[in-house]
């Protein structure tokens, strides 16, 4: 049996399972909740592993504070020190992307890097700690710490939040610069009409129900700000069945892909010259009626090596992309 038919019996069984999908769609994995091995712990808006994982953990009395200064030697008070490429080197993958932009092969593409990283805190102690929306964490493989929804299915209604815009929150009126940033405006509105066309592939009466809100979040660097939308459509009384296909049927996730997707993620894979693998996949929780799935982003790598980047447009300017790469290589504990 396939990976989605497998995904599609269990929900015809309403069997609650965990699952995870890199953005290339080579190596998907998923287990009955039940079944789920401990080398996969996950943190869910409505589900966690974690019971399961302290059930056998050394519980360690002391604050966060103290076992960070206590294990880690902080840089800049950051919990890891960042080797990021050359602004030349950044600037070479711009320019292709910016060539495929003018040649029409793509009007939105969002473009990743990797950043080297100096870590010395344990995924354990970040997994327990994390302030973040979604904690994914694949022993020897990754964490990440999403702060991105990518589909959430309750009662019958499909909702996604795509998230584009990032800013400095520490900036005097960063929540309106961002807002009536006319580059970031052009880039959401076109991944919420991209997902909005999504949707309306396995939902009806797709809607956008909250267009371009403001959230701020937190990091030990201070706070990023970040603009959402709400797009939400009716699905099928018989969704669950389908739910494997409903899954495939959208990725890859459009904020970290682009427009038009299937030609942007050809475009993706010669530009940054290697699979992404699962950062900027997915990952998420069936309980049998209700899913609950986020994108794989904020993601560090086991071997120490960050991912992080940024949609870009004809309207891009280098050097802010530069910089918003560098801005969103962190982890949410302070």
């Amino acid at each position: 049996m396939d990976f989605v038919e497998q995904l599609n019996q269990w929900g015809r069984e309403k069997k609650p399972f965990v699952f995870l999908i890199d953005f290339e769609q080579k190596k998907p994995l998923a287990w009955p909740v039940d079944d789920c091995p401990d080398w996969f712990q996950y943190k869910f808006t409505k589900a966690s592993s974690a019971k399961k994982e302290l059930q056998n953990a050394t519980i360690i009395d002391e604050p966060f504070s103290a076992i960070v200064n206590k294990d880690v030697n902080l840089v800049e008070h950051s919990l890891i020190k960042k080797h990021p490429i050359t602004i030349s080197d950044y600037q070479h993958k711009f320019n292709q992307v910016m060539d495929a932009l003018h040649k029409g092969d793509s009007f939105l593409m969002n473009l990743t890097i990797p950043t080297p990283v100096q870590n010395t805190v344990h995924f354990q102690t970040y997994f327990d700690h994390a302030k973040s929306k979604y904690v994914v964490w694949l022993k020897n493989d990754f964490i990440a710490f999403s702060p991105e929804t990518f589909i959430q299915i309750e009662s019958g209604m499909i909702s996604t939040f795509p998230m584009k815009g990032t800013i400095d929150a520490s900036l005097p009126n960063a929540k309106e610069l961002l807002l009536n940033d006319s580059k970031e405006l052009a880039e959401h509105a076109t991944i919420v009409d991209l997902l909005r066309n999504d949707l309306s592939r396995v939902a009806s009466k797709v809607r956008v129900t909250n267009f371009r809100y403001y959230e701020e979040i937190p990091t030990q660097n201070g706070k990023i700000g970040q603009v959402s939308s709400a797009i939400q459509g009716e699905l099928p009384p018989d969704y669950a069945s389908r739910i494997g296909s409903i899954l495939y049927d959208l990725l890859p996730a459009g904020s970290v892909s682009g427009a038009p997707k299937k030609k942007t993620a050809e475009l993706i894979a010669s530009i940054e010259g290697t699979d992404r693998g699962y950062y900027t996949g997915i990952a998420g929780y069936f309980d049998g009626v209700n899913l609950d799935s986020c994108v794989l982003i904020r993601y560090l790598g086991a071997d120490q090596v960050y991912h992080s980047g940024g949609g870009i447009t004809f309207q891009s300017d280098m050097a802010s992309e530069y910089q918003e790469m560098i801005n969103k290589v962190y982890v949410p504990v302070f």
